[in-house]
């Protein structure tokens, strides 16, 4: 979900309902049966078709986790997605087209911009239409692993507009910084953030933590499967977003892979529903010579 996955507003305060654990449980039992391979940036290896040296997509949507790796080197990847989301204390309903643009230029840096072109949403019986923000960032590798040897990198983003239009639940940075780790371990990918956001409430400036953790296996023949868990705070409120998410990805190709899932909010502060669909596709043709 990239820089995007971060645009999620402060709620007012309600009290909080324990998690749950069992969708983690079945999660867990399925990835034990399901055969041995590498994570999601190589899901779509399988495919014997496919030429060796066409670029490979690296996709971040559509979980709230982002890899710690960069996507190839002068290649422009694109993570478009259509999301929904009902019963938030915010808003009834909220639809949203979604934009993430990647280049990395080296090995080590990547820049990203992120944003909701068009929003949808119902408040208090009224709706209209908006735009949310926009975010642009970059992303640098400090340490390059391989196989179970973690990448670990860092980023900064800063919100450069914001449409006003009511959003999720964990907040709008105005800056965020992430660091990341990503690895595959025992044909298990994982990304692991740390997110650390400046929100804003008027004059008030107060820090946000979060966390989040994803896991995703493929399943033969360019399938795959992620679930996720995530939590950050909610400084104004002095409590605390938990969310479930769950996603299968197709990838059709080395650079095009589809995915769509589902997301439950774990606490009543959390949006209680999301259901999204999208794709990542990187353009085959690098900007400039090697």
């Amino acid at each position: 979900m990239g820089i995007a996955n971060l645009k999620r507003r402060d709620v007012s305060p309600c009290p909080c309902r324990s998690t749950r654990i069992v969708p983690i449980t079945l999660f867990i039992a399925v990835m034990m049966v399901a055969p041995p391979a590498k994570g999601q940036s190589t899901q779509a290896s399988a495919q014997q078709e496919v030429p060796d040296d066409e670029p490979e997509a690296n996709p971040a949507r559509p979980t709230v986790s982002n890899p710690a790796t960069l996507t190839p080197v002068g290649y422009l990847q694109f993570e478009t997605g259509t999301l929904g989301a009902a019963d938030s204390p915010e808003f009834s309903t909220r639809y949203e087209f979604n934009e993430v643009i990647k280049l990395a230029v080296s090995k080590r840096i990547e820049f990203v911009e992120a944003s909701e072109p068009a929003v949808h949403y119902t408040v208090n019986s009224l709706s209209a239409n908006g735009v949310a923000e926009v975010f642009l960032g970059a992303q640098v590798v400090l340490l390059p692993g391989e196989g179970p040897k973690p990448t670990l990198a860092a980023s900064y983003s800063r919100r450069v507009y914001d449409g006003g239009a009511p959003e999720l639940d964990v907040g709008s940075p105005l800056n965020s910084s992430v660091f990341y780790a990503s690895a595959d371990v025992r044909g298990f990918h994982y990304d692991a953030n740390a997110v650390f956001n400046e929100l804003l409430q008027g004059p008030v400036r107060r820090l946000q933590f979060g966390q989040t953790l994803s896991i995703s296996h493929p399943l033969g023949k360019g399938f795959g499967l992620s679930g996720e868990l995530w939590h950050f705070t909610q400084p104004f409120l002095r409590g605390n977003a938990i969310g479930n998410l769950w996603a299968a990805s197709y990838a059709a190709r080395k650079n095009l892979v589809f995915d769509a899932g589902f997301e439950k909010g774990l606490t009543s502060t959390s949006t209680h529903w999301e259901a999204f669909a999208g794709l990542t596709y990187l353009l085959p043709h690098r900007l400039w010579g090697k």
